[in-house]
């Protein structure tokens, strides 16, 4: 059953699924770096204030992720921040993710050189993101 995002369900279950997915595990077996998720309302109505969901990503694993009352609990080498639709574009594949970054529908505060760099692990992540978006829990 698909999940709604943003829930903490919809989180939760994306860090099981990371942390079982042997194809990511494979293409971001050098990945170091957290990220945060700044989803910001947008003219839906669905969200009164922005939502932070949180990643700790290291070498092919989750290693914990969290909704989080404020940007500043943790320092996450990566922000990514957009309004409600362009996440769900974006995981519904309206919205190719390294245009929306170059366009700024999705902000990127952090190394853009490194995401540039590790592009098939940027997209690897999407990837399973849709997943748990599409599928819910796998």
């Amino acid at each position: 059953m698909p999940l709604k995002f943003p829930s903490e369900a919809w989180l939760k279950a994306l860090e099981t699924r990371l942390n079982s997915d042997a194809r990511y595990a494979q293409v971001a077996r050098n990945w170091e770096g957290d990220l945060a998720f700044v989803i910001e309302p947008d003219d839906s109505g669905e969200l009164d204030a922005p939502v932070v969901f949180y990643v700790d990503l290291w070498h092919g694993k989750c290693r914990s992720s969290a909704v989080l009352s404020d940007i500043d609990e943790k320092q996450p080498a990566f922000v990514l921040t957009a309004n409600l639709k362009n996440y769900r574009d974006i995981l519904e594949g309206r919205l190719d993710p390294m245009q929306a970054m170059l366009t700024r529908k999705l902000k990127v505060k952090g190394s853009m050189a490194y995401m540039m760099r590790n592009v098939p692990v940027v997209l690897d992540f999407v990837r399973v993101c849709k997943e748990v978006t599409q599928n819910g829990e796998a």
